[in-house]
Order: structure tokens, then C-alpha cells, then sequence
């Protein structure tokens, strides 16, 4: 309980005074208290494998109770659900994801997304958009897919870069800033996502919003509800670890 206390009120601290030198970022505060707290259960639990069972539970429903939490107060106000409310930016950052489905029925997160990133690039809240996504076999192209259907939106062809080295949202932040050169920008996808998008943001010192792209029916999106949840307790560890993108690559300029 000790802990729990401890990283929520790191959070609180980090919200009221923002992010001085003496307070620890809560991203530290929260990877001290899992290690913490994995000890701690070690020594309560049994060495046996319903030992080892119980206490992983205990551990991985703190985690992610936390870092849902984290990630959704840390984030309120910087997720916008109608063009007009965002902040105009130079840059949009498109997440990318598959056209279709397993059953080559249409992805409705694909085309969410790409209607969200042109109504806000005819909005004239982005000047250029950059697609980041995955393009890691034969055959599938996420950025590639959601240029061609901006294209048939209306979005100049010139207006659109694409990241081929996406293969995770915490790759696609940190290549913004280290390949594209952008430290404000806008995220685009759904909420859920653009709040863990944003969060890794902060947590790296770039300035970024979200764009919420609309959502798919609560049936269609378990699945991906549930992993999001797991994918903020990964992003976590890799803020507090530092980890890098799997490539970064030359530089690219934007508008030039």
C-alpha cells in the first residue's frame, strides 16, 4: 500500500510543480515501485509455481491499474475529439495499422484514421502529414496504404512522408522527433491510442496532442482494448529503461 501511495503521489506532485529537478519523473517512480514491489511479493508468496502464479497476478493487475491511470491523467486535455479544438501544428503523426482484417474484411481503425488525418489536414490544422507504420514483410504496407487512401481524400501527395520503420507507437514518437525533426506535433488515431502516444511524448519532452480519430464498436475493439492495456505497462518499461527504436536511419527534412 506503501508503494501505491508513493507513485500516486508522485503523480500529483509532478501535476502541481510540473517537472523540476528534484521530483522524480513518475516514470521512475513507477518502475522503483514495480521492482519494489515484485520483491515484496516474492517474499509474501511461496516459492512454488501457485505461488509464483499468485503473485504474478497481484503484479500484473497493479501495473496495469497504474498505468492506465497514469496515462489517462496525465493526458486529459491534450486529446481532442473535433478539428476546431486542436491546436494547429505543423506536423501530423498518422499511426499506421492494417487495411484489413484477418478475414480481409476492412479495418475500420485503417479508415477512421485516414478520414480523421484528412478532415484535420482540411482543416488546415496540419500542414504535412507523416504516415508511421509497419513495412517489416513482403507484401504489407501500412504507410504505403494510408498514403493512397489520403490521396483519394484529397491530401496532396506532396503534403504526405512516410515512416517505414513504425513497428510501434513508441518508435513512431521517438522517429518524429530523431529522423523527421519534429518537437510539436499531432498525433492521429484513436483515443486510446493517441493518450499513450502522447504520454510517451511528454515523458521524452516533446509537445504533442492527439487528433481522435473515431472509435470502432466496443465488440469489434476488445481485442485491441485489451492489448492497449498491456502496451501501457510496455511503455513504461521502455521510458524508464530508455530503450531506442529498433532503427532511426538519415534525417528527413519536412517541406523542403
Amino acid at each position: 500500500m506503501l508503494i501505491c501511495w508513493a507513485v500516486l503521489g508522485g503523480f500529483v506532485l509532478d501535476a502541481i510543480f510540473g517537472d523540476p529537478a528534484w521530483l522524480p519523473h513518475p516514470v521512475v517512480l513507477m518502475g522503483k515501485a514495480i521492482t519494489a514491489l515484485e520483491k515484496r511479493l516474492r517474499a509474501q508468496f511461496p516459492q512454488t509455481p501457485q505461488g509464483e502464479l499468485c503473485g504474478g497476478a497481484v503484479l500484473a493487475t497493479v501495473a496495469v491499474s497504474a498505468a492506465g491511470y497514469a496515462v489517462q491523467r496525465a493526458t486529459d486535455g491534450r486529446v481532442y475529439a473535433s478539428p476546431g479544438e486542436v491546436p494547429a501544428n505543423r506536423a501530423g503523426l498518422l499511426l499506421g495499422t492494417s487495411r484489413t482484417v484477418r478475414s480481409e474484411r476492412p479495418n475500420a481503425y485503417f479508415y477512421n484514421r485516414v478520414d480523421a488525418a484528412a478532415a484535420l489536414y482540411h482543416a488546415g490544422k496540419v500542414e504535412y502529414l507523416v504516415i508511421s507504420g509497419d513495412n517489416g514483410r513482403k507484401g504489407y504496407n501500412e504507410p504505403q496504404d494510408m498514403k493512397e487512401a489520403l490521396v483519394g481524400r484529397g491530401v496532396p501527395a506532396e503534403a504526405i512522408y512516410l515512416d517505414y520503420a513504425g513497428f510501434r507507437t513508441y518508435d513512431s514518437v521517438v522517429r518524429m522527433e530523431k529522423v523527421f525533426g519534429q518537437e510539436s506535433f499531432t498525433v492521429i488515431s484513436q483515443e486510446f491510442h493517441n493518450r499513450r502516444a502522447v504520454y510517451i511524448a511528454q515523458a521524452l519532452g516533446l509537445d504533442a496532442v492527439g487528433y481522435n480519430a473515431a472509435d470502432v464498436a466496443a465488440y469489434g475493439g476488445m481485442k485491441t482494448r485489451l492489448r492497449e492495456k498491456l502496451a501501457r505497462v510496455r511503455m513504461f518499461m521502455d521510458l524508464w529503461t530508455g530503450k531506442n527504436p529498433k532503427f532511426l536511419g538519415e534525417p528527413v527534412e519536412i517541406g523542403k
